[in-house]
């Protein structure tokens, strides 16, 4: 079942890069991410009210709803999305590719959870063969102010991804199931956008044509009714770190993809960067061996 999840999640995401492009044009992005998160939480809402799994939820529990929904459905948004405006969106899933280290070291401030060396390892090899993957594309970026502020959001957008994998990981510790604080994180999420548009004077606009409505019902449904959920039930059940090596393998399924659609050419570099990404999830996934206990000596 983790297995399935896992490769749910890696294709969904590593597709999504798609569905976002046809989503640049006329459409302010910060609307765009509104509707795409009002939508997929109204999507939620009827599939749980329907099937009747929709589960209470307390005022503490709506509290954290209200930080996961700012944390996963709408400021890392933001961050993200502005950064790509300033540094290659290579560097950008170089950077979010850490939420793996993040997510093990916020495991530990906050859960008392032992850092597995494994999954440290795993992490770093595969933030070394991303970078080696967008190698071309990193070198040829100028240094500039804009590049430090473009680094400096990508930071806090994973950073921000990182908080809300920790209060998923927190809500399914206290019996809530990740579709019900979806739903709720995800409607707080884009309540929160639409207020930003309000205040910014950002107007509400759309593209009715099938190429932007086929891109948001893409994003919403499979991209965030299905993708966030088998993610985040993964970090209930496998831990935030290990399920966070997802933001490294997405990647190089879009790298793929990209052979077919624009014409990607692997080369050397990006050939090793990928088996160093290969073998960075061999070791988050390795089980620790078991130590046999030693039997007491006898007395004589």
């Amino acid at each position: 079942m983790n297995l399935s999840l896992y490769l749910l999640t890696v294709l969904i995401w590593g597709t999504t890069w798609i569905a976002l492009k046809m989503q640049l044009g006329e459409v302010a992005i910060a609307a765009s991410i509104a509707y795409r998160f009002a939508l997929a939480s109204l999507v939620l809402f009827a599939v749980l009210l329907l099937s009747g799994r929709l589960q209470e939820v307390d005022k503490r529990g709506q509290l954290i709803c209200l930080v996961q929904g700012l944390c996963l459905f709408c400021l890392n948004f933001m961050c993200f999305y502005t950064a790509s405006q300033w540094i290659p969106s290579g560097l950008v899933a170089v950077i979010f590719s850490t939420a793996t280290l993040w997510n093990a070291i916020n495991a530990r401030v906050f859960f008392k959870q032992k850092i597995a060396a494994n999954v440290l390892a795993g992490g770093a090899l595969g933030l070394g063969g991303l970078a080696l993957l967008f190698w071309p594309e990193l070198a040829g970026h100028e240094a500039s102010h804009e590049t430090l502020l473009g680094i400096g959001l990508a930071v806090v957008g994973t950073l921000l991804f990182s908080a809300g994998n920790m209060l998923s990981s927190l809500q399914q510790k206290a019996g809530l199931k990740p579709l019900t604080t979806n739903a709720w994180g995800m409607l707080y999420g884009a309540l929160m956008l639409v207020t930003i548009c309000l205040v910014s004077g950002t107007p509400f606009s759309i593209e009715w044509n099938s190429r932007y409505i086929g891109s948001l019902l893409y994003l919403a449904i499979p991209g965030s009714v299905v993708g966030f959920t088998a993610y985040l039930t993964l970090v209930g059940r496998m831990g935030p770190e290990r399920a966070a090596y997802c933001t490294v393998l997405f990647p190089v399924v879009a790298l793929n993809i990209s052979v077919f659609v624009e014409g990607y050419q692997w080369t050397a570099p990006a050939l090793f960067g990928l088996f160093l990404v290969m073998l960075g999830n061999v070791l988050v996934f390795r089980k620790p061996k078991a130590v046999a206990p030693v039997a007491p000596a006898s007395v004589a």
